[in-house]
């Protein structure tokens, strides 16, 4: 008997798994998209986290805030990038 309880319970783990595995493939499919359009520097609250100059970078008179990013989500936003210099506020 218990070898039936263990043998159903390792059946219900599996199709657990199985559905968490195909939940974060949905989720790591629609990330890997949107990656191809948004800056990865850029924040929930659309702030630029860059620690280098970006021509998308909008800086506001805020003690402590970052600057804005100003990049469109819909441009391919990697040539704005300026490695060779340091950001400036």
């Amino acid at each position: 008997m218990e070898t039936n309880n263990n043998s159903a319970d390792k059946k219900r783990a599996e199709r657990s798994l199985d559905a968490l595995f195909n939940i974060f493939k949905e989720i790591s499919n629609h990330a890997d998209e949107v990656i191809k359009n948004r800056c990865p520097y850029k924040n929930a609250k659309s702030r630029c986290t860059a620690k280098f100059e970006c021509k998308n970078q909008h800086y506001i008179k805020k003690f402590g805030e970052g600057p804005v990013c100003t990049g469109s989500d819909l441009l391919d936003y990697r040539p704005a990038w300026r490695t060779d210099k340091k950001i400036s506020s």
